[in-house]
């Protein structure tokens, strides 16, 4: 069992390590010049964010103190959503690269033929000898001086009259401008610029789409970890369902549970948060409140006054808790004492007759490795099964325990939606209903996504919730 983990924790480090390599590579190896400032502060971020991912993950295992936990979860636990959504951008942009070059190919080759169509109808437009032009535009003065005397030579202008005829080798020595080397001299600016332009066309090319698709990659990344902190920090929306109930008596019809799920205070979602929470289900007026587990990831010394506004909860008929795995990784003995100090009442493999149904409630599975795991005969095992039943258990894979005693709904969380897309493929994996209603047989399972966040506190395509569930009466 121990080799197992530890091939496994050696396989996922492996896996993100290639992952930052691959970001760092497309996102700043590509598009910053070696040695430059937006490199060297490109490369120390890829070193120093996934240790802080590191130490947000461990901070509270590790014992390390919570103002600084919350110091590590902020940049921690947003870059794990931020590395997420940047490596499926540049993994679109590697399609999109190709496409591109291509585009940027065909347009260089266009303008190249007709310049070189323009110089050549240009030399072969004047025969009578202008041709030099293009090199008296990049030659040396003394060129541009010397053809004008050698044209005036050749076509025997008196200027040399004036002369003194006595000294006649004068003549032998005006032939000196045809021995310049400006035949050798005129390729030179010719074909200079020529093989210049593509070689530095190729360079320029490949970085512009570099930094074409690594700006795109980081805008489309990083807006998708913006908006989806602005959907957590603004806090969840109320949705309604009615669930049909066949045993429900009419005297029971309309009533109307607020149920929440996986609230998650910790070191980034805290008081404030709560306050939110509270603030949504009062507003809806319901008749009981349902809160199913994972409401904390820390212990009650850290994170008891970030529960307290949970006091505030409004209803007719009380408000009920039970643990989520969270809560025996954060202490569930002593949550359970506190949240029953604030007003709420645990359902610890138990029920309560509420007007017209059972309420009833099981502690989470993962209470089975303390020897406090679910105990549905406990819970449900002599009651009146005349009675309509409704269940409260934060996993939904007890749906079968669930459908075996009768129980009319189960009501859930503990799987956020996926809560980071395409987290919902794997989710559904692991449970029979990520979000929403679905029918097991005669018994219906409700799955919440939840009104915070595990880790980072982000969420795309599964915003969070609470949810009005009003029963239903099918007697005449």
């Amino acid at each position: 069992m121990v080799v197992v983990f530890v091939l496994v924790a050696v396989a996922v480090l492996a896996l993100l390590a290639g992952v930052h390599r691959y970001v760092w590579r497309r996102l700043i190896g590509d598009t910053t010049a070696e040695g430059s400032l937006a490199r060297r502060a490109g490369t120390v971020a890829v070193w120093v964010l996934p240790l802080t991912t590191v130490g947000a993950f461990a901070g509270g295992r590790a014992g390390f103190p919570f103002p600084l936990q919350q110091v590590l979860a902020w940049p921690g636990y947003l870059w794990l959503a931020a590395l997420l959504y940047l490596t499926l951008a540049l993994l679109v942009g590697e399609a999109v690269r190709p496409l591109l070059r291509r585009v940027l190919a065909r347009r260089a080759p266009e303008g190249a033929p007709r310049a070189a169509r323009g110089a050549a109808e240009e030399a072969t437009a004047d025969p009578g000898g202008t041709a030099p032009e293009p090199v008296a535009a990049t030659g040396t003065a003394s060129h541009a001086a010397a053809a004008p005397t050698k044209t005036a030579t050749d076509t025997g202008t008196p200027a040399s009259a004036p002369s003194a005829p006595g000294p006649e080798p004068e003549p032998e020595s005006e032939p000196e401008p045809e021995s310049e080397p400006e035949p050798e001299s005129e390729p030179e600016p010719q074909t200079a610029p020529g093989p210049a332009q593509p070689a530095a066309a190729g360079p320029s090319r490949r970085l512009f789409v570099a930094r074409a698709v690594g700006g795109a990659a980081a805008l489309a990344g990083l807006g998708t970890v913006g908006y989806g902190t602005y959907g957590v920090l603004r806090g969840p929306r109320v949705k309604r369902i009615t669930v049909p109930l066949a045993r429900l008596p009419r005297s029971a019809h309309g009533f109307r549970i607020a149920v929440v799920s996986d609230i998650h205070l910790g070191p980034i979602l805290g008081r404030a948060h709560t306050r939110r929470i509270v603030d949504t289900i009062n507003a809806t007026s319901p008749d009981l409140v349902a809160v199913v587990g994972d409401l904390v990831d820390g212990s009650v010394a850290d994170l008891g006054t970030a529960a307290e506004p949970l006091a505030g909860l409004e209803s007719r008929h009380g408000s009920y808790f039970v643990t989520g795995n969270h809560e025996y990784f954060s202490g569930a003995a002593e949550w359970v004492s506190h949240v029953r100090e604030l007003g709420l009442h645990p359902l610890e493999n138990a029920r309560v007759e509420i007007a017209g149904f059972d309420l009833a409630g099981v502690n989470d599975v993962a209470g089975e490795s303390e020897g406090q795991g679910p105990d549905f005969g406990a819970a449900l095992g002599d009651r009146d099964r005349s009675r309509a039943s409704v269940l409260l258990a934060h996993q939904p894979i007890v749906i079968d325990d669930a459908v075996a005693h009768g129980v009319d709904l189960q009501l859930s969380g503990h799987t956020h939606g996926g809560q980071l897309w395409p987290g919902n493929l794997l989710a559904e994996l692991a449970n029979p209903t990520v979000a929403g209603l679905e029918r097991y047989g005669d018994t219906q399972l409700y799955v919440s996504r939840g009104a915070g966040a595990w880790g980072p506190p982000v969420r795309v395509g599964a915003p969070s919730d609470i949810t009005v569930v009003e029963l239903a009466s099918k007697q005449s």
